[in-house]
């Protein structure tokens, strides 16, 4: 081995730098991060970008700034896993060995299962707020339509921020109504047979439907994109029928799943999205008793939001400490996460709820049901400075 350590983890993002510093506050000192990014970025607020309400520059932090103190960063990319004789093989530093290792690499975005799509990113007024760098095209598209079709839509099966593709139909239809935009037509096409799972959100979400006139296409997907033509052909699966948008502008999601290397490795379920395969409450893999996963990589079937990773970060942290004291783990994740929905430029509903898909509040004297400026200020204030200066410092 080129190195050993008693925790790696595999992911300096969201997950990966919140449990470092968790362990880290527990005493632990020797811990790795195996990451190469130079940059970490708080993603949420990609959707503010793309509705022209944030900078993309404020989303972003040198990856230096969030390690914790006294932990290895290795800053590499991890290609492959062995935890039989427990190493994980890196692009460049070769093997690290671990006792634990906690995987959280993220969620890779499979922009190829959507012919047409790749080629033309960021230009012919197709955009999406899944990649930094196209979020403030999405906002230029935004400004330069003036007629015709915005489409916004979202893939079929999990995806991080799962109510991301919503959110920028609403600020579109709210700026569109702003500027007297009144020839802009703005189409939703959703997977679903429901705009939302919980149903006092989901009244909420389709009486801003109403409000903005949206036509709202449920149980379809856009399938391919003809740029030539400015056309998304849509798959309505409750008619099995295919038909063409033309489109001003196009906001797609791509379909998500575990990098292709994690597919690769023993931990991989049997899913074809090869999550990491752990048991939904304590975190653990099922096959593997010194490995844990959390955040978007993981086999858990929570939505996947940073909030969810807030609430299992301490869950893994207890339970990899409990498994190296030679104990069971007994903590527990019941799946609680948010969906802050922008609904406008200063509305915001504030979504909360568990595996029993049941509304879950964080703030009780509050109706997060319903649209709320004081929860627009917290989406756009409140809740990055919880994440810089309390998540990723393991305060939080």
């Amino acid at each position: 081995m080129a190195r050993h350590h008693k925790f790696v983890i595999i992911g300096g993002g969201t997950a990966g730098i919140t449990v470092a510093a968790r362990l880290r506050r527990a005493g632990e000192r020797d811990i790795a991060v195996i990451d190469p990014s130079e940059v970490h970025y708080y993603q949420p607020l990609w959707t503010l970008v793309g509705g022209g309400l944030a900078p993309a520059g404020s989303t972003a932090r040198p990856e230096v700034s969030v390690m914790p103190k006294d932990v290895t960063w290795i800053k590499d990319a991890a290609m492959e896993i062995d935890p039989d004789d427990q190493w994980v093989g890196t692009a460049a530093s070769g093997r690290v060995g671990y006792d634990f290792l906690i995987v959280c690499p993220g969620i890779q975005l499979d922009w190829g299962d959507i012919p047409g799509v790749a080629e033309t990113l960021g230009q012919n007024g197709v955009s999406s707020n899944y990649r930094v760098d196209l979020a403030p095209r999405t906002w230029e598209f935004m400004q330069a339509t003036t007629s015709g079709t915005a489409v916004f839509a979202a893939p079929s099966g999990a995806i991080k921020c799962a109510g991301a593709p919503q959110k920028i139909a609403y600020l579109a239809a709210d700026y569109f109504r702003r500027q007297g935009r009144s020839g802009v037509k703005v189409m939703l096409v959703l997977p679903g047979a429901k705009i939302f799972g919980v149903p006092e959100f989901a009244a909420t979400l389709m009486q801003v439907i109403d409000r903005y006139g949206i036509d709202l296409r449920l149980e379809s997907e856009v399938i391919e994109v003809n740029h030539e033509r400015n056309e998304a052909i849509v798959l309505d699966r409750a008619n099995d029928e295919k038909y063409a948008v033309e489109y001003s502008m196009l906001h797609v999601v791509p379909p998500q799943s575990a990098p292709d290397w994690v597919k690769a490795t023993p931990l991989a379920s049997a899913d074809p999205k090869g999550w990491v395969d752990v048991d939904k409450h304590t975190m653990q893999h099922v096959r593997h008793h010194n490995v844990f996963s959390l955040g978007d990589a993981s086999s858990t079937p929570n939505s996947k939001t940073g909030a969810a990773i807030r609430k299992q970060a301490p869950v893994v942290v207890e339970n990899v400490l409990a498994v190296a004291a030679g104990r069971e783990p007994s903590a527990e994740y019941h799946g609680y996460s948010s969906c802050p929905i922008v609904t406008a430029h200063n509305r915001m509903l504030l979504c909360e709820f568990d595996y029993s898909v049941q509304k879950t509040p964080s703030i009780p004297v509050i109706d997060t049901t319903k649209e709320r400026y004081d929860m627009w200020l917290l989406k756009r204030y409140g809740l990055p400075a919880l994440y810089w200066h309390g998540m990723l410092k393991g305060l939080a």
